[in-house]
């Protein structure tokens, strides 16, 4: 699919570019705004959804009722951390077995995967080993 440039679309890709904290769409509207008042909340959603679409970033959901965005597509997974919000970048992935499993399960097939892991980052962890 051919798209035609976009200043505020290139805005929102070096914004993402390296980031690992998987910023939603306000926090990322929130700080381009600051660059560019005339910049709209539609304008970096309708973006945001463009990138997805084209396979340049991620969206995914982590149950705080935000969609998430990832400029890394490579496969990973997620550590989401119940007492912070934090969202943490893992090398762990989907295995073939679980692929063929999930597949024999469902008697379909499986073209992607996401794996998120809820618990406390490292952070929050050594708070809660320190208390005791």
């Amino acid at each position: 699919m051919q798209v035609k440039y976009s200043r505020q679309r290139e805005a929102i890709m070096r914004y993402l570019e390296g980031r690992t904290d998987h910023p939603t769409a306000d926090m990322i509207y929130a700080q381009l705004h600051r660059k560019d008042p005339k910049l709209s909340l539609g304008t970096v959603y309708r973006n945001l959804s463009l990138l997805t679409d084209l396979g340049k970033i991620r969206t995914f959901a982590t149950g705080d009722g935000k969609e998430h965005y990832d400029p890394n597509t490579g496969e990973h997974s997620h550590l989401i951390c119940r007492k912070c919000g934090s969202i943490s970048d893992l090398h762990t992935v989907c295995t073939p077995e679980m692929v063929l499993s999930a597949e024999s399960e469902s008697g379909g097939s499986v073209d992607s995967s996401q794996i998120f892991f809820y618990g406390l980052c490292g952070c929050c962890a050594d708070g809660e080993e320190k208390q005791v």
